[in-house]
C-alpha cells in the first residue's frame, strides 16, 4: 500500500463521508429518542397485529447483508479463490460495521434493551430460535472483529487467523439460517413458514452483500478506475465480481420466482391473498422487483456493460434500493392477514411505517456509512496478504486472456 494509495482512500471524500454521515446518524437517532421517550412505542406504527415493521426489516436486511460479505469474502478466506484476496479485508470490515448498524437499529427499536441483554443469556431458552440466533450473530461479530484484528497486524494465513476465518463463515451461515428458521418455524404465519426461506435467504445475502461491497468499492475509488486502485481490485472488479454479481441475481430472481408461483396457486389466504392482495397490488413491490433485480440482471449479463463502473454503481445501488423494500414487503407480508380471524372477518391489515421508524432506517445507513469512512481512514482496507497479492494480478490477468472475457 502505498502513500499515494493511501492518500486516495483518506482524502477529503471520506472525511466528508464520515462528518456527514456521524451528523446525519447522531440527528436521527436524537429525534428518534426523544419521540420515544415523549410518547413511547406510539411513536411507531406497529401495533398487535402487525408487531414487526420498518425497524425489524432494516435489521434483517443489516443482518444478512453482513452474512453475505462474510460468504464473499470466505471465497478467498477458505476456499482457494485467490482472486479475491485484494477485497477481502475491505469485505470483512463491511461485515462488521453493517451488522453494528443492523443491531442499532434493533437497539433503539426495542422498549427494554438492558432487559433483553441480561435476560437472553441468563434465562438460556435454547428451544428458542431467537435465542440461537443472537448468540451465532454475537459470536459472529466476535470472530470478525478478531479477524480483521489479525488482518490489520499482518496475520492473513497463519493457522490462528484461518481459524477465525472459518469460525466467522460458521457463525454467519448459522445465524443467517437461525433467522430464516424465526420466520419459517412460524406455521400460524404461512406466508413466512416455507422450507424455501433458507435457501432464500442466503442468496438475498449474497446478493445484497456483493451489492454493498461494489458500492463501497467505487465510494472509495471515486466512482472509476483510476491509477490509485490497486491492479488485483482492478480485475476483480473488471469481471469476477460483476458475473458473481450477476449469478446472485440470477439465483435471487428463480427463487423469488418460485415463491410467487408457488403463492400464487396456494389455496390459502394467508399466502394467496398476500400476494395476490398485497404484494402485486402495490408499485413499490414492483420497483424491488423490475427496477431492483430484473434490471440490474440484464445490465450485468451485457459482457460489454459489466465491466463500466457506472453500471456496477447504478446495478449496485438499485439491488441496496430493492433489495431493502423487499425485505419490508417479506416482513409486512407474514402479518397482514390478522391471526384467528381470517379474512372473512376483516380486510388485510394495514401498516405505513411512521416518521421514527424511517428516522431508524436513516439512523442506520449514516451509521454505516460514518463506521465505514473510519475505516477507510484508520486502517488500510485496501491491503491484502503480501504472499497472495503477488500471484492475484498475474492470474487475473491470465485468466481474462485465457476466457476472452
Amino acid at each position: 500500500m502505498t502513500a499515494q494509495d493511501n492518500s486516495a482512500l483518506q482524502g477529503d471524500r471520506m472525511t466528508v463521508v464520515l462528518v456527514a454521515g456521524a451528523v446525519v446518524a447522531a440527528i436521527a437517532f436524537a429525534i428518534a429518542s426523544y419521540n420515544l421517550a415523549t410518547q413511547g412505542h406510539a411513536a411507531f406504527n406497529m401495533d398487535a397485529v402487525v408487531a414487526w415493521g420498518l425497524p425489524i426489516s432494516t435489521y434483517v436486511f443489516f443482518a444478512l447483508t453482513s452474512s453475505g460479505l462474510t460468504i464473499v469474502a470466505a471465497l478467498a478466506m477458505l476456499f482457494g479463490f485467490e482472486r479475491f484476496y485484494p477485497i477481502v479485508k475491505r469485505a470483512i470490515w463491511l461485515a462488521l460495521i453493517t451488522l453494528i448498524a443492523g443491531l442499532a437499529v434493533l437497539a433503539v427499536e426495542l422498549p427494554y434493551l438492558f432487559r433483553m441483554i441480561v435476560a437472553i443469556p441468563l434465562n438460556m431458552q435454547i428451544e428458542s430460535a431467537f435465542f440461537w440466533m443472537g448468540l451465532f450473530y454475537l459470536l459472529d461479530l466476535l470472530f470478525m472483529a478478531l479477524k480483521f484484528r489479525r488482518m490489520e497486524q499482518g496475520d492473513w494465513d497463519s493457522k490462528a487467523s484461518y481459524q477465525l476465518g472459518l469460525a466467522s463463515f460458521i457463525a454467519a451461515m448459522l445465524a443467517a439460517g437461525m433467522l430464516a428458521m424465526v420466520f419459517g418455524m412460524m406455521d400460524m404465519r404461512p406466508f413466512w413458514s416455507t422450507g424455501l426461506l433458507p435457501a432464500y435467504f442466503y442468496a438475498t445475502a449474497l446478493l445484497s452483500g456483493i451489492a454493498m461491497l461494489v458500492l463501497a468499492l467505487h465510494v472509495s475509488y471515486g466512482g472509476r478506475a483510476t491509477p490509485e486502485m490497486p491492479a488485483g481490485v482492478r480485475q476483480i472488479m473488471d469481471s469476477t465480481l460483476p458475473k458473481l454479481f450477476a449469478a446472485a441475481l440470477g439465483i435471487t430472481l428463480v427463487l423469488l420466482l418460485t415463491r410467487a408461483m408457488a403463492g400464487l396457486y396456494a389455496n390459502t389466504p394467508g399466502i394467496h391473498l398476500v400476494w395476490t392482495q398485497y404484494l402485486l397490488a402495490s408499485p413499490w413491490y414492483h420497483f424491488a422487483i423490475w427496477a431492483g433485480l430484473v434490471l440490474p440482471f440484464i445490465l450485468l449479463m451485457q459482457r460489454s456493460l459489466r465491466g463500466r463502473m457506472g453500471v456496477q454503481v447504478i446495478a449496485s445501488l438499485l439491488v441496496i434500493a430493492g433489495m431493502f423494500i423487499e425485505r419490508l414487503f417479506f416482513m409486512v407480508g407474514g402479518q397482514v392477514v390478522p391471526l384467528f380471524k381470517g379474512t372473512w372477518e376483516r380486510g388485510l391489515a394495514e401498516y405505513v411505517p411512521s416518521f421514527n421508524e424511517w428516522l431508524l432506517a436513516v439512523m442506520g445507513f449514516a451509521l454505516l456509512a460514518a463506521l465505514y469512512a473510519l475505516g477507510e481512514k484508520w486502517f488500510s482496507l485496501a491491503a491484502a496478504s503480501p504472499e497472495k497479492a503477488e500471484r492475484v494480478a498475474p492470474a487475473a490477468a491470465a485468466g481474462e486472456e485465457a476466457t476472452g472475457a
